[in-house]
């Protein structure tokens, strides 16, 4: 790889004053000052398409605002606790690395060890890997935005239980609409069938176009699946070859 296996929340559907805040916190750090009335809230709703933005346009055309609204949701996950056993054993939480603006997002399964230690996404035998790939594809680490399933890591790296997954849901999701990248590149299973919602193995997803929100997906082996299996390497560099040609890169 590189989450107690927590039961998702029960309650009556409301949200807690708590999430209340932290909503309207992000909302803030997004550029939207006010909340219109229920009433009203629905008629919009109605009215509008269903592909409408999760975004506000001020933080849609400004890096710096989605940037805010990103270290509003990081903070969050700070001090995050839903997996009371992966918070209780974890040294950092690893949100994501990368511009707020970023064309292109690599998500991945859960932290390993060194991203434990460092709280970087990324960053050990795998990372360096997953370096290497977006250099090949004449990109660097910079210019693109790493984030993983879960933000803290399972004991002896295992893959992430179904409840973790749903207990980190919202903060991937929220860190995505913030971002609103064109493409996403899922790395390895869990990646890919926790945002694609699907029970679909790797290797029927890959070298395949999904969407989610307004953008394009495409699924491809995790870098740690390939420092175990090197002769997968040619499969990934297919698809990134795909990633590429729709990204208008010359290979």
């Amino acid at each position: 790889m590189e989450g107690t296996g927590g039961r998702p929340r029960q309650g009556t559907g409301r949200p807690s004053a708590r999430a209340l805040k932290q909503r309207l916190e992000s909302l803030a750090a997004a550029g939207v000052l006010e909340v219109p009335r229920a009433g009203r809230a629905r008629k919009a709703a109605a009215a509008a398409p269903l592909e409408a933005p999760a975004r506000s346009a001020a933080a849609a055309n400004d890096p710096a605002a989605r940037q805010r609204l990103l270290d509003v949701i990081r903070g969050e996950v700070a001090v995050c606790r839903r997996c009371e056993n992966l918070a209780c054993a974890r040294q950092n939480t690893v949100f994501g690395a990368g511009p707020a603006d970023a064309r292109l997002c690599f998500f991945g399964e859960a932290p390993g060890a060194d991203e434990d230690a460092s709280g970087m996404p990324f960053v050990g035998r795998a990372g360096q890997l997953l370096t290497k790939i977006i250099e090949a594809c004449t990109l660097s680490r910079e210019q693109v935005y790493i984030l993983n399933v879960l933000k803290c890591r399972p004991p002896e790296n295992r893959a992430p239980l179904p409840a973790e997954v749903a207990n980190c849901r919202e903060y991937f999701e929220r860190q995505l609409q913030a971002i609103a990248p064109e493409f996403i590149c899922c790395l390895g299973t869990t990646a890919a069938q926790s945002l694609l919602q699907t029970d679909e193995p790797i290797g029927k997803l890959r070298g395949r176009w999904f969407t989610h929100g307004t953008a394009q997906v495409i699924c491809t082996y995790h870098p740690s699946y390939l420092l175990r299996n090197p002769g997968a390497k040619r499969h990934v560099w297919d698809d990134m070859k795909l990633l590429m040609s729709r990204m208008g890169i010359d290979a």
